[in-house]
């Protein structure tokens, strides 16, 4: 989990948040794992504070068209970017993965790792608000403060 928080640049100071985002729910059935354990949680979370933040980003670059703010956020906030920033950290390796979906090794294909991103930002939010969010987001090239 340090590896990859120095890829984030961030320490959890909470570090179950870390662990919860990390765990699938298949995994914390076959653990054990309470329902309170798992992403699921975390990821509508994620997903929502991911929006709030391109959002903002969008609005500070000085955008004021509500349809070119859709379009803009519609075109930033999508499957293949959130998976590519899960990608560039190598999150799949950090994930617990249930036995079926290590064995089919289901991070490959489908909707899943750009869920697991929005979890790991879920947690972030959780751990230390919007400025965490904002920083991982940036890093992941999601968002930029660079004005148009």
């Amino acid at each position: 989990m340090r590896s990859l928080e120095e890829s984030l640049g961030y320490t959890f100071l909470n570090p179950d948040l870390l662990t919860r985002a990390l765990t699938r729910s298949a995994y914390a059935r076959e653990s054990g794992i309470d329902a309170a354990g798992h992403m699921d949680a975390l990821a509508v979370l994620g997903d929502a504070v991911i929006e709030l933040a391109v959002l903002e980003a969008i609005i500070f670059q000085g955008e004021s068209d509500k349809g070119t703010i859709t379009n803009k956020k519609i075109n930033t906030v999508n499957m293949v970017r959130l998976r590519n920033a899960a990608e560039s950290l190598d999150l799949s390796s950090y994930v617990r993965w249930g036995k079926g979906e290590r064995q089919m090794e289901i991070w490959t294909s489908g909707r899943v790792l750009a869920e697991c991103y929005e979890a790991l930002i879920g947690a972030l939010y959780l751990d230390n608000g919007m400025d965490a969010v904002k920083s991982v987001l940036h890093a992941s090239l999601i968002i930029s403060d660079k004005k148009d």
